[in-house]
């Protein structure tokens, strides 16, 4: 296990919870009211002591985040003025995908651009189309065909559909023609919304090593 660095990292102030009235101390509860604190279980205290101890740091991370996304295009940006003035040119694709690497390739910087994908009507067309095959190959389809169908069209709280099951969709080599036939309903359903950009770190000891991810994300960290 290696040493982490020691972090001057400070919380986001957030307020105790409790108020001070006529002398007492009271706790708000969830519903509005005013509960004395002698009242309110140690464990109870302990838990909110906790909640909002974690709720600073996160407020906290989450700036100290915005701020560094804004600082890495603000970087990148005036990098590529550089370039643009020497050079009438600046780096990456069409899309503005871009890396930039330190002088010594120990450290590596991405920029990915993608697409955000919506589906409109033709997406219940498609749905439609392969109901019917399943329906018709119940006895021989594969437990895992079914799962893969029934999750591509189930839509969350949100009510969003889920894009990473009908893009396994698209992967399957199927050739019966009512399948193509969805799985061209399901291309002509895909509108673009909008872009996404993404910014990935990476890091490694020597050259010839592989690149480590330098980890942003909370659940992989």
């Amino acid at each position: 296990m290696t040493n982490q660095p020691s972090s001057q990292f400070e919380p986001t102030p957030i307020p105790d919870g409790r108020v001070i009235a006529n002398g007492n101390t009271y706790m708000t509860d969830a519903k509005g009211g005013l509960i004395p604190v002698d009242l309110v279980k140690a464990q109870d205290q302990l838990q909110d002591e906790t909640v909002r101890k974690i709720a600073g740091y996160a407020l906290a991370l989450s700036t100290q985040t915005a701020r560094f996304k804004e600082h890495v295009f603000d970087d990148i940006g005036a990098f590529e003025a550089i370039l643009e003035q020497e050079y009438g040119s600046s780096i990456g694709g069409a899309r503005g995908n871009k890396t930039l690497m330190s002088f010594d390739g120990l450290f590596k910087i991405q920029v990915a651009v993608a697409d955000r994908f919506d589906f409109g009507p033709e997406l219940q067309v498609a749905k439609g189309i392969l109901d019917e095959c399943m329906n018709e190959w119940s006895a021989d389809a594969p437990a895992e065909l079914r799962a893969i169908i029934t999750n591509a069209f189930n839509t969350d709280k949100e009510g969003q559909i889920n894009r990473a099951e009908i893009f396994k969709l698209l992967r399957l080599e199927i050739l019966d023609e009512r399948w193509q036939r969805a799985m061209r309903a399901i291309r002509d359903a895909m509108r673009v919304v909008g872009k996404s950009t993404y910014v990935r770190c990476y890091q490694r000891p020597a050259p010839d090593a592989k690149w480590q991810h330098i980890t942003i994300d909370l659940a992989k960290a």
